[in-house]
């Protein structure tokens, strides 16, 4: 089996592949959750491409794609005359993955029926096909599997076995959403735009809206995005205009206009305080993009500062992050230089709400985005 290409070089890919590679090693079973559209399933062929298992097969099971009758005689085969239409006897896809890797996508989907028959399987290795009597014979196969559901709430609310959640998930890969590693974008993009066989290249202004966009549909957006405009740019340069309308919206929401007298830090404040932005989906993608520097974040966070009369924790409620934001948000200010002191904001007394700001020249001796 060709090991699959993951590409991209953020430190939360690295650390996932890192991960895959240590399980890929041995023969336990793993469990891999993510959001829709992050490539759960090339992480689940990259694991079995560098394990011991590699020479034998690597069978894909859709759970969510099949009934529940049809779903058992998928994995575990049928007799002939078992049901109407078993003319003759099947192999299930147990049996075809002996020795290698079976891949159970969206297993969070099974019946709670199914997930019994899949627990016994797990506890012998004994295969019992539709309409037999009696277990037909024992394999040796390793079960990755996948999911975009949260099995432990799943538990919580009775919808999925506890003691198959404990079987399947020995090792825990989560693979994060693609807003989450902005670092691999412009390395996706690339590898998308040259499997289409047409060179193309983005203006800056559709670039940065690339950058700031969500992508809800993660990798699979991207790969539907790039394919778009393989196809249906004219010159090969793409603008925003040709951008789909929900990156083009992205785009209007948060570029800032030069055209404006209102410095770069109101935007963003806007943005984030009005428009239903987040910082780390939004302002910080643009930080990484050097569309904005560390004087703009300084600035932003000065506005913030004067909102929350210089409390931190109140500020990452406000720019769109859960409280357990806090240490990540405080350490990004602090490795790229961008603290506040909030001390002169303390006693500052309660200002009207969303002041406009008073204009400042931009200081020359800020430093760009690192």
């Amino acid at each position: 089996m060709t090991k699959p290409t993951l590409v991209g070089g953020s430190r939360a890919l690295t650390d996932l592949l890192a991960m895959a590679d240590r399980a890929a090693k041995g023969h336990i079973k793993v469990l891999i959750t993510g959001e829709s559209g992050v490539g759960k399933d090339l992480v689940a062929r990259y694991i079995h491409a560098q394990s011991p298992r590699a020479a034998a097969p690597f069978i894909a099971v859709n759970c969510a794609g099949l009934t529940e009758t049809l779903l058992e005689s998928e994995l575990f085969g049928h007799v002939k005359g078992s049901f109407t239409g078993a003319f003759r006897d099947k192999r299930g896809k147990v049996q075809l993955a002996h020795r290698g890797t079976l891949f159970l996508d969206e297993v969070g989907e099974m019946s709670l029926r199914m997930q019994a028959l899949l627990l016994r399987f797990l506890e012998n290795g004994e295969v019992q096909a539709v309409g037999s009597d009696q277990p037909q014979t024992r394999v040796d196969v390793r079960i990755v599997a996948a999911t975009n559901r949260n099995l432990a709430d799943l538990v919580a609310a009775g919808q999925f076995r506890e003691d198959l959640y404990y079987r399947l998930c020995v090792i825990h890969l989560h693979v994060p959403p693609l807003r989450e590693r902005p670092e691999d974008l412009e390395a996706l993009t690339a590898h998308f735009v040259s499997r289409g066989g047409r060179e193309l290249r983005f203006t800056d202004a559709a670039w940065r809206a690339m950058v700031a966009h969500r992508w809800p549909g993660n990798v699979r957006e991207l790969v539907n995005v790039v394919e778009q405009l393989v196809y249906l740019s004219a010159t090969g340069l793409v603008e925003v205009g040709e951008l789909p309308e929900s990156i083009r919206r992205g785009a209007a929401l948060l570029v800032p206009r030069v055209d404006r007298r209102r410095q770069v830090a109101d935007d963003l404040y806007d943005a984030l305080t009005r428009q239903g932005a987040s910082f780390w989906d939004h302002v910080y993608p643009m930080f990484l993009a050097r569309d904005i520097t560390r004087h703009d974040v300084r600035e932003l966070v000065r506005r913030g500062l004067r909102e929350t009369r210089g409390r931190y924790k109140p500020l990452v409620a406000l720019f769109g992050l859960p409280g357990g934001d806090y240490r990540r948000f405080m350490n990004f200010l602090g490795a790229h230089q961008c603290n506040v002191a909030a001390r002169e904001f303390r006693d500052e007394p309660s200002a009207p709400e969303r002041p406009p700001l008073r204009a400042v020249a931009p200081d020359s001796s800020a430093e760009p985005a690192a």
